[in-house]
């Protein structure tokens, strides 16, 4: 959280929310968790928004970069999200480049990304169990330049070969713990459960909603 969120501990977020993304998979979760609140939610691809430059290597700082972007540029508070996974064993890589090592020149190839990390694991004779956790830190900003930060995580391990097709980007080899299907294999309604979004709006609810 900035300063300025700390001094602004009664903020809301309103009735309408700019969610600060271009990827359709974290708008459709991130739209189905606000959802009971009755807050509208558009996001920046819907407006045409540019995507800035992700030039931080926390998730937080580009989480920031974001939601600041699209509340300057629209004039409403805006939430970003940014997000990946962290492999143990490849000491915490992909990390904060979770979506770069997916891009090709025809766009982003998370099963090619996949591969390379089970490769890298293969390579580096990775005990199992291949322990992981998928991290999320989801930022509010508002246009007055205030904002909040709030971090959620999801902890398991990696399985081969990719199982299922539900989620988007490296669900299809994410085992959460406790559970037996991968988060690309689980019933969306069960996956917003337990993830690390899920994670980090519980305790976006608690400090904004409630």
């Amino acid at each position: 959280m900035t300063d300025a969120g700390r001094q602004a501990p009664q903020r809301r977020i309103g009735d309408r929310l700019v969610i600060a993304s271009h990827n359709a998979g974290k708008v459709r979760e991130i739209g189905a968790l606000m959802a009971p609140y009755g807050i509208s939610v558009v996001s920046a691809a819907e407006l045409g928004l540019d995507e800035p430059a992700e030039t931080e290597d926390s998730f937080g700082g580009n989480a920031r970069i974001k939601a600041h972007a699209a509340a300057a540029a629209t004039g409403l508070p805006a939430l970003s999200d940014d997000s990946g996974i962290m492999v143990d064993a490849l000491h915490g890589a992909p990390g904060v480049y979770t979506a770069d090592w997916a891009e090709t020149p025809n766009g982003r190839d998370f099963p090619m990304a996949m591969t390379k990390v089970w490769t890298l694991l293969d390579e580096k004779n990775a005990k199992e169990p291949r322990t992981a956790h998928f991290c999320c830190t989801l930022c509010v900003a508002w246009p007055d330049g205030a904002d909040m930060l709030f971090e959620g995580r999801a902890s398991g391990r990696l399985v081969w070969p990719m199982r299922g097709d539900l989620g988007f980007g490296f669900d299809p080899i994410f085992l959460p713990d406790g559970e037996t299907q991968t988060f690309g294999e689980m019933d969306p309604a069960r996956k917003h459960a337990i993830s690390h979004r899920a994670d980090a709006f519980a305790k976006l609810k608690a400090g904004l909603l409630d």
